[in-house]
């Protein structure tokens, strides 16, 4: 069974540890960095991560879909979904 995923805070702490820094500039580049990937990939651009992933934004066109509880089927709007493609590094490690 899979554990709980790390939490901000643990995350923090562990980056202001790999830093050798304290949590609060820790913190304030995780703060930064989200906020990079966020606004890039908000604007249609993509932004990778090396030995993690690319993490960038796709367009999905108008489709029809069904409501699975009565079966009705509408149309659904073109939209926009963030996607991410994971590094072969990363696979590569959790494989062994």
């Amino acid at each position: 069974m899979a554990t709980k995923p790390m939490t901000k805070t643990q995350l923090v702490a562990a980056l202001a540890e790999q830093m050798g820094s304290d949590k609060k500039s820790a913190g304030a580049a995780l703060e930064a960095v989200c906020d990079l990937i966020t606004k890039e990939v908000s604007a249609g651009g993509a932004v990778t991560l090396p030995g993690v992933g690319k993490i960038y934004c796709r367009e999905r066109p108008e489709r029809m879909v069904r409501n699975p509880a009565t079966g009705e089927q509408f149309k659904k709007d073109a939209d926009k979904v963030v996607k991410m493609t994971i590094a072969k590094a990363l696979k590569d490690s959790v494989n062994g």
